[in-house]
């Protein structure tokens, strides 16, 4: 059984930051689940483009205000606490948050840990057999 708190991982190696995020990662693939799960705050007035090209990602909003826009359609999507969206299509995207977001996100496969979004919005794929700390 794993048990953990938030309190206790910020400001550990956990505790990744970004200029306009940060993810506390609360499960990852070191605990071996088959997926990460995050407890992401996206700062107020950012817009992030994002393109999971290595991985399904599912998003609930637990508090803030923004929107998603899908960059295969331009469908805009609003968010706020109770929303959930669902990357099932690896869909290119872009985040706006008009108040501090607080999100809880799921990744499959699972996420090492340090990843930050590459110049095209992608988290790196890892090696399947790799497991880290």
């Amino acid at each position: 059984m794993i048990v953990r708190k938030l309190q206790d991982i910020v400001g550990t190696e956990r505790d990744i930051r970004a200029s306009n995020w940060s993810s506390r990662r609360l499960l990852l693939k070191s605990d071996r689940m088959g997926f990460s799960m995050h407890d992401t705050t996206i700062h107020p007035g950012t817009e992030t483009y994002i393109w999971y090209k290595h991985h399904l990602e599912a998003v609930y909003c637990i508090e803030g205000e923004g929107e998603i826009e899908s960059l295969d359609d331009g469908a805009r999507h609003p968010i706020e606490p109770g929303t959930l969206y669902a990357l099932n299509q690896n869909d290119k995207h872009i985040l706006r948050a008009h108040t501090s977001l607080r999100m809880i996100c799921v990744f499959n496969p699972p996420l090492n840990g340090t990843e930050v979004h590459d110049k095209d919005g992608i988290y790196p794929l890892h090696d399947e057999n790799a497991v880290s700390s």
